[in-house]
């Protein structure tokens, strides 16, 4: 995870390269691009920046994702309006993950964004686990014997959790049952406990991911007949990722956070200015009390090793992380299960074991939990991976936003023309309509994010040439200038919202 210190501009780069004019051409999938896009190589002998506006709205526009909640009888009865996400490749394959589903236990919804690193597997893994691991935390005793029973009994279990995905989302399908019998395995251990399971929410999320990053260590260790699915355990375990996981219910809303992806809310204030709230701190080397945790829990002797370029170890950015089990495990650990792999090297796991591991852990997934009741004058929450951060400020990110909602609401079809409707007014609708630029054409928030975080100039607009040259540049090269971003806006309904505090006085 390289910081915003590496990213060196991009005109100096640019213009030492040869530009020749780009054929059509079309997404491959939804994270990849097609060479004509994106080059593979600066080894290729020519590569090209141009790009049509059009060209450019299909990369930004591949990844998009949106969902508005049914209103029933006109009332909604979640606080929550609509959400909608995007991310954009860096890395080739894309590392970072993002989750959005309703928990049909709480009726509460939860949205993900997981920033993997030294791959995508342990992102992957996070991205369809977790959100199931917290609504089984959620659970009733009753619930979790019922669905006990009905597994035993070989019966269809009652879904846990309501998906909202991306068509080209993908899933290790192979692995699938296994994960099951895990996840069975914690509900079983539940309801060994004494009492009622009750968590709180806090409770929940923190049990929840610790749970499975400790799920993630053990799959890794325990003996595995079969190869595919022994090697996806070790990729998962030796890869890693940050998360960031928002639980919404009415007005309470509950973020937790492990790593480095951030949450910030949108509020609008009575005068109609906008402010920043931020849910989350950033579990890194510049945060004093990320290291004064790492200091009390590892001798004195070792403080001027822990963080060594403002990395953990000299090796990772991000002081908080699923997997990574290379920074969690005894030495004598990881070569006993390295040893017994098949080909450790064709995985490419990362084996290289730090100076100065003395005494692991030193990487903890454990989140920190925040909890905000939401007011009206909440609009909105975004949750994003490092990639955005790196690029705009809280500040900038919600300003955007705010205008352009702003600009969307001016868009809106009128009901009425004027009567009659002649030439010279439709010419000057049109002209108004031009005059609003290419950016405002984005009907997805998170694509206007993105489309500002990786195409800004210095005073803050949109440059095309500059946006064109972000993503057309070769894949060894694209990573020095900008990270994997994955961005997901929730708007929500302050109608409802005041109507709870209303109903509760």
């Amino acid at each position: 995870l390289i910081g915003s210190a590496c990213f060196i501009k991009w005109k100096l780069v640019f213009s030492r390269t040869h530009l020749y004019p780009a054929g059509s051409c079309s997404l491959d999938n939804t994270f990849s691009l097609k060479k004509a896009f994106r080059h593979t190589s600066t080894e290729e002998e020519h590569f090209s920046f141009q790009l049509s506006p059009s060209q450019i709205n299909d990369i930004l526009r591949a990844g998009e994702l949106s969902h508005k909640i049914l209103d029933l009888n006109g009332k909604n009865a979640n606080s929550v309006l609509r959400f909608e996400s995007n991310q954009l490749a860096s890395n080739a394959p894309i590392e970072d993950r993002r989750s959005a589903a309703t928990c049909l236990q709480t009726k509460g919804m939860m949205f993900g964004v997981f920033d993997g690193h030294a791959g995508s597997a342990c992102a992957q893994a996070v991205s369809e686990r977790l959100l199931h691991y917290i609504a089984v935390s959620l659970m009733s005793r009753q619930t979790l014997e019922e669905i006990e029973l009905a597994v035993e009994c070989m019966k269809p279990v009652l879904p846990i959790l309501q998906w909202h995905k991306h068509p080209n989302d993908v899933e290790y399908r192979e692995v699938t049952s296994q994960y099951f019998e895990n996840l069975r395995v914690y509900w079983q251990h539940l309801l060994d406990l004494d009492t009622e399971p009750g968590f709180s929410l806090e409770e929940a999320m923190i049990c929840a991911f610790k749970r499975l990053d400790s799920d993630i260590s053990l799959e890794v260790q325990a003996p595995q007949e079969n190869e595919l699915m022994r090697n996806i355990a070790l990729q998962v375990a030796f890869s890693g990722a940050t998360a960031c996981v928002a639980h919404i219910d009415g007005v309470h809303l509950h973020v937790a956070n492990t790593g480095d992806c951030r949450a910030i809310l949108g509020v609008q204030e009575e005068d109609g200015t906008w402010s920043t709230l931020p849910l989350t701190r950033d579990h890194n080397a510049f945060d004093e009390s990320e290291i004064r945790r790492l200091k009390r829990e590892h001798p004195r002797s070792e403080e001027k090793t822990l963080f060594v370029n403002d990395r953990l170890l000299g090796i990772l950015m991000p002081s908080r992380a699923f997997g990574d089990v290379q920074l969690k495990w005894s030495k004598e650990l990881q070569h006993s299960v390295l040893e017994n792999s098949c080909d450790v090297e064709a995985l490419n796991i990362y084996q290289y074991v730090p100076p100065n591991y003395h005494t692991p852990p030193y990487l903890t997934a454990e989140p920190e939990v925040t909890y905000h009741k939401l007011r009206s004058k909440d609009k909105f929450l975004i949750i994003a991976s490092d990639g955005l951060w790196e690029m705009l400020s809280n500040e900038k990110v919600v300003k955007l936003v705010a205008e352009h909602l702003t600009e969307l609401n001016m868009q809106k079809p009128q009901l009425a023309f004027e009567k009659p409707v002649n030439l010279g007014y439709m010419h000057s609708l049109l002209l108004q309509r031009k005059n609003r630029g290419i950016a405002s054409l984005d009907q997805n928030i998170a694509t206007h994010l993105i489309r500002h975080a990786i195409g800004s100039n210095e005073y803050g607009e949109v440059d095309q040439e500059k946006l064109a040259a972000m993503l057309t540049l070769p894949e060894d090269l694209a990573r020095m200038y900008r990270d994997d971003i994955t961005v997901t806006v929730v708007y929500f309904n302050s109608e409802k919202i005041e109507n709870d505090y209303r109903n509760n006085e």
